[in-house]
């Protein structure tokens, strides 16, 4: 299981390297969590019932492609532990899980598609600890690696004040259906390319 990069913050040391199907139950887990802990302030209790599963949850198609991160952490009794995770995709599929409407696996054109950035989840105990902007910059580095030019994503109102901050600019706010018949409102985001991303192995 290869470690993709390592994170250092305030002297909490984490560990960044690509998910594997064996981390399916516990990302799971990670998503409930976050959503349901994160996203309350943004988010009614219908609409994060609703978008659970469907809009927020796994992509195992992402996992096979390698294009899925997560971050572990040291926990409790020193054991290790997810504590954060996100993917970049070359498929078009801009958000949802496995059970997601509307999804898209044909592959994008990097000449002339944004690369997709995919499922952003953090532990509640471990937010604003820079997890979500490391995994981030992994997944614009590969991605720039095969080729592509620019980023795109469906963001949560939760999420889109860390993609702002990373340079994304909102192209559209759109309201998905659920399927408890609530509206989801998503941001569509998207970023150009720089050439001077810093490694994340250097941090």
């Amino acid at each position: 299981m290869p470690i993709i990069g390592i994170v250092n913050r305030a002297g909490e040391s984490f560990h960044l390297r690509r998910a594997t199907a064996a981390d399916v139950p516990a990302l799971r887990a990670l998503i409930e969590l976050s959503v349901r802990l994160l996203q309350a302030q943004d988010y009614s209790p219908a609409q994060m019932e609703g978008a659970l599963g469907t809009v927020f949850g796994v992509d195992s198609q992402l996992i096979a492609d390698g294009t899925y991160f997560v971050v572990e952490a040291m926990g409790a009794g020193g054991k290790t532990e997810i504590a954060g995770c996100g993917g970049w995709s070359k498929r078009k599929t801009l958000f949802g899980s496995d059970r997601g409407p509307g999804r898209e696996d044909a592959l994008l054109d990097p000449l002339r598609d944004n690369a997709r950035i995919r499922a952003f989840f953090v532990h509640p105990d471990r937010a604003r600890r820079g997890i979500g902007s490391r995994i981030l910059q992994a997944c614009e580095e590969a991605a720039m690696g095969a080729g592509f030019k620019g980023f795109e994503l469906g963001a949560t109102i939760t999420g889109e004040r860390l993609y702002r901050a990373r340079g994304y600019r909102v192209i559209e706010r759109v309201e998905v259906p659920l399927v408890n018949g609530v509206w989801l409102p998503v941001i569509r985001m998207s970023k150009a390319a720089i050439a001077n991303i810093i490694s994340t192995a250097s941090l």
